[in-house]
């Protein structure tokens, strides 16, 4: 029998507000457990919440940038349930009134066509706190840190047209893409800045009905997500092809054995008994506040890469890759307005920034070590013909260690281009001597030696030698 999954996904994003969502404690990640707590995240009786409105502008940025409908009037809801990180015994969320619905995202398919994923709804919540679990021989309990407790969240919840593992990475990709370059959510799925709970089902090819879905929660990076999807899929097929049913439940990916596992039942997980926050009024947002968010919204990496493509003139795989990140593009067009050749600054920006990034485990480009500036005037120099590109490439080195310009580098070490004619027929003339019969061959048509005689000239010149200018001569001599 074939077998057709479907995935829907609910991503968690925490918003990238300095403070928590109904009260002051700092949302900062890594701080000692439960420092980070007031009386208002804590539940405690009598703390009344108070909504972060920074929070609500971040949201309609959102519903803006994925195509969302904005309902000018929502509002919270409480979400009953108990858990221990759960120190209210509920949790601030939005049911029937949501702040966004009805949005979408266009991504390509496993063969490369476009497709469209409905995105269902978008809702502000407050996320729980943390349980940690010590690893010490024979314990048996479990720590709670409180810190993350009403820490900001929207929960972005896809219809469910995900029809592959890497759909729903293409998915979440540019949904992150998005988050960052809007500078609402860092995207830091380590940290738990933005956290995937997969709905995995799967029936046979031709049915129209949904089959049993589990839920797979809180995956933290694309390469578990796409290995928990994949899993859970083979796993649901073979448990129906021997006869077997799917039990609806909550599961967790164990990314040591790649494997999904049973977390607990959901047979009663709807029943969250919701009903409006008594202690929080409705959110109401004017049409004048949704048309500054608008103005305000910085331009997206869709609408960038084609920019850089159809006006810079740039291959689509040199846009992609500069688009990634909002900062990335940001320094490639700061390079581009010192240095107007799009394409020469692209290729140092992939074959230097980027190279050397990864090289140093360097993930931003906060502490980069060479300005846009510095790349600049090194493309100034090599157009110039004052250095060449394999000089470039020490200089280079040189700026990312020193911090110095191209400039400053090639003066001080004097690696100005050799382009003085005379100069370099010299050397010319001195490798012709010490190789006559090679140049002999070289003249009678064996071609693969002119590599050899150019790469002497040039270890002759300590690479300062004028490329175009040693082949120009070499050719003369050959024809003299």
């Amino acid at each position: 029998m074939r077998w057709e999954m479907i995935v829907g996904l609910e991503v968690h994003a925490q918003m990238l507000t300095k403070t928590k969502i109904f009260c002051g404690c700092s949302t900062a990640f890594g701080s000692s457990p439960n420092t980070q707590v007031c009386p208002v995240c804590l539940g405690l009786p009598g703390a009344l919440p108070v909504l972060n409105s920074k929070v609500v502008q971040y949201a309609v940025k959102v519903g803006l940038a994925t195509n969302c409908t904005i309902n000018q009037s929502n509002r919270f809801a409480r979400k009953n349930y108990f858990y221990p990180d759960l120190p209210k015994g509920y949790q601030i969320s939005q049911f029937e009134k949501p702040i966004l619905e009805f949005g979408h995202l266009d991504i390509e398919d496993d063969a490369g066509a476009p497709k469209r994923i409905g995105i269902t709804r978008i809702h502000m919540e407050e996320d729980a706190g943390k349980l940690l679990h010590p690893e010490a021989p024979g314990a048996d309990y479990s720590l709670v840190d409180l810190n993350r407790a009403c820490v900001p969240l929207l929960e972005i919840v896809s219809e469910p047209d995900i029809r592959s593992a890497g759909e729903a990475v293409r998915y979440v990709r540019k949904l992150r893409e998005i988050l960052v370059y809007l500078g609402v959510c860092d995207g830091n799925m380590n940290e738990g800045s933005l956290r995937v709970d997969a709905n995995v089902s799967v029936r046979p090819v031709g049915q129209e009905k949904f089959g049993t879905r589990t839920e797979t929660k809180n995956v933290n990076s694309f390469k578990f997500l796409e290995q928990a999807i994949n899993y859970e899929r083979q796993r649901q097929i073979e448990v129906l092809e021997d006869g077997g049913e799917i039990v609806q439940e909550t599961r967790l990916f164990d990314a040591v054995r790649g494997i999904t596992v049973s977390m607990r039942s959901k047979e009663e997980a709807h029943d969250y008994r919701y009903f409006p926050d008594p202690d929080l009024l409705p959110v109401v947002i004017s049409q004048s506040e949704i048309e500054d968010a608008r103005a305000s919204l910085p331009e997206l990496p869709d609408a960038k890469r084609e920019r850089f493509v159809s006006t810079l003139g740039l291959p689509k795989l040199d846009a992609e890759v500069l688009c990634q990140t909002r900062e990335m593009a940001d320094f490639f067009e700061s390079v581009v307005a010192l240095h107007n050749d799009p394409k020469a600054a692209s290729n140092w920006m992939m074959g230097g920034v980027l190279k050397n990034m990864n090289r140093d485990g360097m993930e931003t480009l906060a502490r980069l070590p060479v300005k846009a500036s510095h790349i600049a005037g090194m493309l100034d120099l090599m157009k110039s013909g004052a250095i060449s590109s394999k000089i470039a490439k020490d200089v280079f080195e040189e700026m990312w260690t020193s911090g110095k310009s191209a400039a400053e580098i090639v003066k001080e070490k004097g690696l100005t281009q050799i382009s003085d004619t005379s100069e370099i027929e010299a050397i010319v003339d001195a490798i012709i001597a010490k190789n006559p019969s090679e140049f002999e061959r070289l003249k009678g048509g064996d071609q693969k030696l002119t590599g050899f005689f150019v790469g002497q000239i040039m270890r002759e010149s300590k690479g300062k030698a004028n490329p175009g200018m040693v082949n120009d001569l070499l050719k003369k001599k050959m024809e003299g």
